[in-house]
């Protein structure tokens, strides 16, 4: 066996993908707002902060808002996001993430999420998963968000394991660079081309084994 003793995970895209509400929401708010908001511009709010992503937002309209008014649009959009996953059951699961987690655990491999998500809690509880990780590590933990590796470093802390005794799952570029930045291992969900820096890229965890993971 090598000498991988814990594995952490990414919420969105790895084991569920709510990006597809995230979007739902922000179109919403850029609608009432008159901005024209397409999939291909949601592409830059992945794995970016409910803050940056109002900038971002904002700033394709060219719209200037308060301060105040920017914190009320935003919890705005996290209620109508929230509202849709608490409608969320276990067949959101994305294949294979379930059947992954239990392998690792069943060899002995301690499991963490490390998310950016301040809503992981709820997601976990309306699929089921929540018995399947070790140590639970979100946006309600950490300051500083990926490429900044301060969510998987305390998921690693959390676990009792080094940094080098990691593996991590990702599918954003931030979060690859997250982990690399960290001193882990980093598997990429998704396409090659997009996270080329991962030590490994599958298109999803019905791809990944322990034999797979065993040759990292």
């Amino acid at each position: 066996m090598s000498n991988i003793k814990a594995c952490i995970f990414d919420l969105d895209g790895v084991i569920v993908d709510t990006a597809v509400y995230h979007f739902k929401a922000w179109k919403r708010l850029a609608d009432e707002l008159g901005i024209n908001f397409t999939e291909h511009d949601n592409e830059r709010l992945k794995g970016v902060s409910r803050v940056r992503s109002l900038e971002i937002i904002l700033e394709l309209g060219d719209v200037t808002k308060t301060e105040a008014e920017q914190q009320e649009l935003a919890t705005r959009k996290n209620a109508w996001y929230v509202e849709m996953i608490n409608r969320m059951t276990p067949a959101e699961i994305l294949p294979g993430a379930k059947e992954f987690l239990e392998a690792c655990r069943a060899a002995g491999i301690k499991t963490a999420l490390g998310s950016a998500s301040k809503n992981s809690d709820t997601i976990l509880a309306k699929i089921n998963m929540a018995h399947l990780f070790d140590a639970i590590v979100d946006g309600n933990h950490v300051s500083k968000a990926k490429p900044d590796p301060e969510v998987f470093l305390k998921g690693a802390e959390a676990l009792g394991v080094t940094p080098a005794e990691c593996v991590v799952f990702e599918d954003a570029i931030a979060g690859v660079d997250a982990a690399i930045n960290g001193g882990m291992k980093v598997v990429g969900i998704g396409s090659p081309d997009v996270l080329n820096k991962a030590d490994l890229v599958v298109s999803g965890l019905d791809k990944m084994s322990l034999e797979k993971l065993d040759k990292l």
